[in-house]
């Protein structure tokens, strides 16, 4: 049952809290930069590539969406230890495995252009990386925005995993509240404030990427 002097302890906390969702935020942004540093070549690759290049590209990308995210974080920090930092350590697997999954939206966005078009670039003179760089590459990208969209989501989500390697973000300072003596009561309340936190970032997000993809949206008739 909620109770008021619980929710007055939250509230006086609750500075706490959004300074664990400043790096939530920090964390969720470096990681889906990486996850797109790393899946944009990764995709172009499975659908330009050929050999062996390709075959690493597409083991790796199986690999990494077929592991729990907590794994990946847990055999980083502890067991390659690549970073003795936990932020750094939780970039590099959420930024893994957000390319693995960015690179299957950027690979459907790159076959979904008419080969029509990358055809009528080379007719003209274009080379075929020029044509994939000036006629497929920008309609790709404007085409991966829902994607994407919801790839952010569910990075923001993730950054909660950051909690098994003792990343202070907005989850593990929330365990940090409720675990303090005599405020064992106070766990409802405050998942409670942190699931608020979640929805405003997610929401807010979203309703912002919606306007972008509307921006960016390719006018009918543009493409075929």
């Amino acid at each position: 049952m909620l109770q008021a002097g619980d929710w007055a302890f939250v509230l006086d906390n609750f500075d706490y809290l959004l300074t664990g969702a400043a790096v939530t935020v920090g964390l969720t942004l470096t990681s889906l930069l990486l996850g797109f540093l790393l899946g944009f070549p990764a995709g172009a690759v499975e659908v330009y590539g050929e050999g062996i290049a390709q075959r690493i590209v597409s083991v790796s990308g199986v690999v990494l969406r077929g592991t729990p995210i907590v794994v990946i974080m847990l055999v980083l920090f502890f067991v390659v230890s690549i970073s003795k930092s936990a932020f750094v350590t939780a970039t590099v697997g959420l930024g893994l495995r957000s390319a693995a999954y960015q690179s299957q939206i950027f690979r459907g966005a790159l076959q979904s252009v008419d080969e029509g078009q990358m055809e009528a670039a080379r007719a003209v003179g274009m080379s075929r990386f020029e044509a994939i760089r000036h006629v497929v590459v920008p309609q790709a990208l404007r085409r991966s925005m829902p994607g994407f969209q919801n790839e952010f989501t569910i990075v923001l989500k993730d950054t909660s995993i950051a909690f098994a390697i003792g990343l202070a973000e907005l989850l593990t300072r929330g365990y940090d509240l409720f675990t303090q003596s005599g405020r064992s009561t106070a766990v409802l309340e405050v998942f409670v404030a942190i699931s608020a936190v979640y929805f405003v970032l997610t929401f807010g997000t979203n309703r912002a990427l919606d306007r972008l993809s509307e921006y960016y949206a390719i006018p009918s008739g543009e493409s075929s």
